[in-house]
């Protein structure tokens, strides 16, 4: 009896710091505002239609420089200023420009978003690459995914130029064309800083941006702030027999096999789940936006819930799921080319974002002993590991959540584990501190038509993302 009224007392005492741990998170309330200068949106839109209008879709081993030149040609014709002071690098159809800084001793800082595109296939509302305005957004592939970045940073060097302003260190402003086929553009960049010896102080891509509702239970607009991005691997499962007609069809044939195998993944999650400090951080930066307090209360309390959380990622949210675990997604499959052929030889494809705590070599042989139970073969054709993780207590770090609370104070700020894949990755070995924001806000349904039909974002986010650029080449002037 003693022992269980000891127990009792334990779990009684554990409650009762978890529930003061929650009551001393103040409840906060975060939104976004865009801009109502209507002088500023009419002066910038015309400008970035014209850049959305130029078509850039990059085709994969068909690389087309002279396409992405008639795209210099409109931004070199957009902002005068910067190309007649500021240095034009062309590399191979990818744009860097050297805005010049006044103190050669401070290492350089990059801003970057590239200028290619996605397909533009399926029936569009409005035409694809018209850049047509409708109820206050512009519709056009490109205007989200991420032209809005190259018009913005542009734009904020133009306006400093007008101004006078001189820099306090060299900042750069870089587009690959190759980042939606992931190319060697970006690549390309980076080996032109490796030629020089140049060491970037900070880089600043898309990766992250404001989002509204974030996930289930919390009610604001916050800022993702990627600080890494999870590694990308491609792998072809294959099964092969006799193959055979298919009126006397034996047990086990490739398809089949290939089902059982993918059923299994799918149902039994082979991968380990486990919190890092980025995600610790998104879980206690949202704290605050909890509509629950049964919700802030494991959010505030990730020292005891962490282990209930992993359990349970999938049904709160694909994202947290993704957040703490490699994933696998199969996208491509073949079998026979008869319909009453059974297939000597059948293959699927699958497509993994790799964790850091569970790296590239551990991922794929998860996945190539699950496949072995099966009969199936599996080949490696592409490969990385996650990017290099942005310190939180980094100056760059620092500088990216000061920048975001002077030009959008409503906002609130969370780290991220960026899921996709950005050019950020490819500056590793010249930088070691790489941002993955993008300063504008976009809705649930923007984000969901990025690569979709009907792409498009809110005309009124973009003086904001200029101010953010202009802000945070400013705020070089503080660096230690």
């Amino acid at each position: 009896m003693m022992i269980v009224l000891l127990l009792l007392a334990i779990i009684a005492v554990i409650l009762l710091i978890c529930v003061i741990r929650t009551l001393m998170v103040k409840p906060e309330e975060a939104w976004y505002e865009g801009s109502t200068d209507e002088k500023r949106i009419n002066e910038y839109v015309p400008k970035f239609q014209k850049m959305v209008q130029t078509e850039t879709v990059s085709v994969r081993d068909h690389p087309d420089p002279e396409k992405f030149r008639k795209l210099h040609k409109v931004i070199e014709e957009n902002f005068p200023n910067v190309f007649k002071n500021c240095e034009k690098y062309d590399i191979d159809g990818n744009l860097l420009v050297r805005f010049k800084g006044r103190n050669p001793e401070l290492d350089p800082i990059i801003l970057i978003s590239h200028l290619d595109v996605v397909e533009a296939t399926g029936d569009w509302t409005y035409p694809p690459f018209g850049a047509e305005i409708h109820d206050g957004k512009m519709y056009g592939r490109g205007t989200a995914d991420v032209k809005v970045g190259v018009f913005s940073f542009y734009q904020a060097v133009e306006e400093l130029i007008k101004e006078g302003y001189t820099p306090e260190c060299d900042v750069y402003l870089g587009s690959s064309c190759t980042e939606e086929i992931g190319g060697d553009g970006a690549p390309k960049i980076t080996q032109w800083f490796k030629d020089r010896n140049i060491k970037l102080f900070m880089l600043s891509d898309e990766g992250g941006a404001m989002v509204s509702d974030p996930i289930p239970g919390i009610k604001a607009t916050v800022a993702a702030i990627g600080i890494f991005e999870k590694g990308y691997t491609d792998v072809k499962l294959t099964a092969r027999s006799k193959g055979g007609h298919s009126s006397t069809p034996p047990k086990n044939t490739p398809i089949a096999r290939l089902a059982k195998m993918i059923t299994e993944i799918e149902n039994h999650n082979p991968f380990k789940v486990q919190f890092s400090p980025a995600v610790e951080g998104t879980f206690e930066s949202l704290a605050p936006y909890c509509n629950s307090f049964g919700l802030k209360l494991v959010m505030c309390n990730l020292w005891l819930f962490k282990p209930i959380v992993c359990k349970i990622a999938g049904k709160i949210s694909p994202i947290i799921e993704a957040m703490l675990q490699t994933t696998i997604a199969f996208t491509m499959q073949k079998g026979s080319d008869g319909y009453n052929v059974i297939p000597q030889e059948a293959y699927v494809t699958a497509n993994m974002r790799v964790i850091p705590h569970q790296n590239l070599d551990e991922s794929l042989a998860v996945i190539k002993d699950i496949a072995s139970r099966y009969d199936v073969e599996m080949e490696l054709l592409t490969g990385h590991n996650a990017s290099k993780p942005l310190d939180l207590n980094s100056e760059p770090y620092k500088m990216t959540c000061e920048t975001i609370k002077k030009v959008f104070p409503h906002v609130g700020i969370m780290p991220y584990v960026v899921t996709g894949g950005t050019d950020s990755k490819f500056f590793d070995p010249v930088c070691d501190h790489c941002v993955r924001f993008s300063p504008v806000n976009y809705t649930a349904d923007q984000n969901s038509k990025m690569h979709g039909i009907d792409e498009n974002i809110d005309i009124n986010v973009i003086p904001g993302a200029v101010d953010y650029y202009k802000e945070l080449i400013r705020l070089q002037e503080t660096r230690k």
